[in-house]
């Protein structure tokens, strides 16, 4: 309503982010909360895109896959990005085809078996069930073990001191590598040769995170509790109808989880910051450190750790972070 008087640039001429004014070429970008300078890159499963006169410009990769994360007690990042947190204590579909109604026949489903695992009712992950027609995979008690045949498909299993490998092959619909921490954390990596249908609780992998909270009946639910009551593997479970909220339920915890947890806002992941936003996994962290309190404590707080580390290797950003004290390998 009336003039003030203020610094303003010069034509031609913008504000960055540091307050500095600067020719367009100079013009940070923004992707995730935070800012990236002229030229700086950042990859995704699908693109890579180049910080362009404050704009990102993206190339599609010839090969492009994506990854659906299970971690924690109850924490799901789908194939398009969303994420929700759900208690549930009943075994779940994560992901599987012949979702259509043109095309019901499915060539692979993953169920995971969900346990509560803390007092205050949160819930992990204990074990998954692998499903490729004949061939099954139970993965359960840090151990596997595979049932019957399917000459269709092609897998390989490899292991490290922290993790179980497969590689499972498809031809002609999907290549697959599931990896597996013995423990709580799954990841479903998957690249499709045809645009067949995916669904389950890894949403709906059609590159839109808006709509992932499909269900079972083929209608995008209000709430992530409906969807993941939708994707129940066996109708008896009961329903869930909240999310615990472990802190409130063992406030005497939570200095203890943001204190341990404050490794991934530290210098040790510092490289990695501003690659892959640390905050999500921080609250993680503090959340499942606070209900894990029917023994693992630590193991827990290390499981969601070790979720961070590795979105961060999935960006090129190795960071040894386990020490004799923390977490150690072994």
């Amino acid at each position: 309503t009336k003039c003030e008087s203020s610094c303003v640039c010069a034509d031609g001429l913008y504000e960055n982010l540091d307050g500095k004014c600067v020719a367009a070429e100079e013009c940070p970008c923004e992707y995730g909360g935070l800012a990236y300078g002229k030229g700086e890159q950042i990859h995704t499963e699908c693109e890579i895109c180049t910080c362009t006169k404050g704009k990102w410009k993206c190339v599609q990769k010839s090969k492009c896959s994506s990854t659906c994360h299970l971690y924690g007690e109850g924490h799901i990042t789908t194939f398009d990005g969303q994420r929700f947190v759900f208690d549930g204590n009943c075994e779940y579909i994560l992901a599987m085809d012949g979702c259509s109604v043109n095309r019901p026949v499915s060539s692979f489903k993953i169920v995971t078996e969900n346990v509560v695992c803390g007092k205050s009712g949160v819930t992990c992950s204990r074990s998954i069930i692998i499903y490729l027609g004949n061939l099954t995979f139970i993965l359960r008690d840090e151990t596997y073990t595979i049932s019957g045949e399917n000459p269709g498909v092609r897998y390989n299993v490899k292991k490290n001191a922290l993790h179980l490998m497969f590689d499972i092959i498809i031809p002609g619909k999907y290549n697959m590598t599931l990896i597996w921490n013995k423990h709580m954390n799954f990841f479903i990596k998957i690249s499709r040769e045809t645009q067949e249908t995916v669904c389950g609780l890894c949403g709906n992998y059609n590159g839109n995170m808006k709509d992932d909270f499909e269900t079972r009946s083929k209608y995008v639910a209000s709430n992530e509790l409906e969807f993941v009551n939708s994707w129940k593997e066996n109708p008896l479970c009961a329903d869930i109808y909240f999310v615990v909220d472990p802190c409130s339920k063992n406030p005497y915890r939570k200095a203890w989880a943001e204190k341990t947890c404050s490794i991934i806002n530290s210098q040790v992941f510092s490289a990695c910051h501003n690659k892959v936003n640390r905050m999500p996994y921080y609250e993680a962290c503090v959340r499942d450190s606070c209900g894990c309190d029917i023994g693992g404590d630590c193991e827990c707080m290390c499981d969601a750790i070790a979720v961070y580390a590795m979105a961060c290797l999935d960006k090129g950003i190795c960071i040894d972070w386990r020490t004799p004290e923390l977490c150690r390998k072994f």
